[in-house]
């Protein structure tokens, strides 16, 4: 039978998220719920050899209290895989956690919400791709993170918004041409960066990201002539006139690291809100102004999901291997990534 909780135990528990910066986020009753949660997330990781993974739009509690490790898709693949814990908690959407379960088939992969999909990632098929392929046939295809397992597999090579850029260069070297997908807005804003058509230099497919498609560029005006020094950090999945308007314009990472070595008068970061609220945590003393967007998938997941997945995760939860040959092929398309982006 496990130990009740100690009111000392809660109140020093209390007193670390405190310290983290999460009472700025959430209310009284909402932070001693959190650090209930998180002394039971931490028996119950000791006792099943687990770690939390938590997206950097997942919600801050998750984050502040749960999350091990925290990061954009790259970061959190290349993590998932060096862990030796026997589970991996994956709080993000299905096709992060389907990676992890990729890099890592021996171990065992949780999506505590396992309706959180992505609209981008469900944009495109294997089919698609088979299909592009035979339109353009010797073309490489070079595929965003945001895809599902099979359609890693019917590719030559995977990037993230971080490396999209320096691995695209790196094809453009031996091909002139190539196939990008699934994302338009993406694809468009490298093709800009790169000096190539599209349609001509690179095929792209009709996706999007339903939380970064619809940002409008004149709101940023706006802001710019009321907080004179704002800075613009938006993601590269943004349409190309946001990105325009923008400073910075790149994957989470980049957009975290330009904040830590720059000093603004304050920031404005054009993307999902769960980055804003990170930031909030991770720099106390700098001034944010929201432009976000709530993803309605990385949202889904709650403290009390990653509680029941550890004490015990429904078929539903679980992640899968996929067949071998498709695992085997996906896995070759990852590994061109990190060969590539180093």
């Amino acid at each position: 039978m496990t130990e009740p909780i100690s009111e000392a135990e809660l109140q020093r528990r209390l007193a670390q998220l405190e310290a983290k910066g999460l009472s700025r986020l959430l209310p009284s009753a909402d932070m001693r719920r959190a650090a209930e949660l998180s002394l039971e997330i931490d028996r119950l990781k000791k006792e099943k050899n687990a770690v939390v993974a938590g997206h950097v739009y997942q919600r801050p509690e998750i984050l502040a209290a749960a999350a091990d490790f925290t990061g954009d898709s790259y970061r959190l693949a290349k993590l998932c895989a060096q862990t030796a814990a026997d589970t991996i908690v994956f709080c993000g959407v299905r096709f992060m956690a389907e990676t992890a379960k990729l890099l890592s088939p021996q171990k065992t992969v949780i999506l505590p919400a396992p309706e959180a999909g992505c609209t981008l990632a469900d944009s495109i098929t294997a089919d698609d791709v088979r299909a592009l392929k035979a339109q353009y046939p010797g073309l490489p295809v070079i595929t965003y993170i945001n895809t599902a397992v099979e359609v890693k597999a019917e590719s030559d090579c995977v990037v993230t918004s971080a490396n999209a850029e320096l691995i695209l260069r790196r094809f453009y070297k031996k091909h002139p041409r190539l196939i990008f997908i699934p994302d338009a807005l993406m694809g468009a804003n490298l093709a800009q960066t790169l000096g190539k058509t599209p349609g001509r230099d690179i095929i792209l497919w009709k996706g999007s990201c339903v939380v970064h498609e619809g940002f409008n560029a004149g709101v940023i005006r706006s802001y710019r002539s009321r907080y004179p020094g704002l800075k613009v950090l938006a993601h590269s999945e943004c349409p190309p006139d946001i990105v325009r308007e923008s400073d910075f314009a790149g994957g989470t990472s980049g957009m975290m690291a330009y904040i830590g070595k720059t000093c603004a008068a304050a920031y404005m970061l054009v993307t999902e809100c769960g980055l804003g609220e990170l930031a909030l945590l991770d720099f106390p003393d700098k001034k944010f102004i929201a432009m976000c967007r709530l993803c309605p998938y990385m949202k889904l997941t709650c403290l009390e999901d990653v509680t029941a997945a550890l004490k015990a995760p429904s078929p539903f939860q679980i992640i899968q291997n996929p067949p071998a040959e498709t695992a085997r092929r996906a896995l070759a398309a990852l590994n061109k990534m990190f060969e590539l982006a180093g």
